[in-house]
């Protein structure tokens, strides 16, 4: 499979966490992930989700890049930090079931990959 990317764009809206995470899901098959990781690419796209949302941007885009053995989603930010303390578990969170978690330097993008099989050593 050559790397193969897809967009979504949707209202940074607690009722369209469902939209995204089908997607991310979705996509995860696309990549032939195993159940296991495309567990993990789900709850890796809610997260990543709600931590978007809690920038306060008007919508959200993600970026999704499929490879052979990985999957990356990026988000768009809004301009304000999130809150430290409602934040501390979607960051736990992510930082277990993604292989890379990181902001932009800008601060405006949400960067996570999840990379197939045994990633983390499990």
């Amino acid at each position: 499979m050559t790397e193969k990317n897809v967009r979504l764009c949707v209202p940074a809206e607690a009722g369209f966490a469902r939209s995204v995470r089908m997607t991310a899901s979705t996509l995860a098959v696309c990549c032939d992930m195993s159940v296991d990781d495309v567990e993990d690419v789900r709850m890796a796209a809610e997260e990543g989700f709600v931590y978007a949302c809690a920038t306060f941007p008007d919508a959200v885009d993600v970026s999704f890049s499929l490879a052979p053995d990985a999957m990356t989603m990026d988000f768009s930010l809004g301009e304000e930090e999130p809150d430290d303390e409602s934040i501390d578990l979607v960051e736990v969170l992510l930082s277990a079931v993604c292989d890379v978690f990181s902001v932009s330097e800008d601060g405006r993008v949400l960067h996570l990959v999840k990379r197939a099989g045994d990633a983390h050593g499990e």
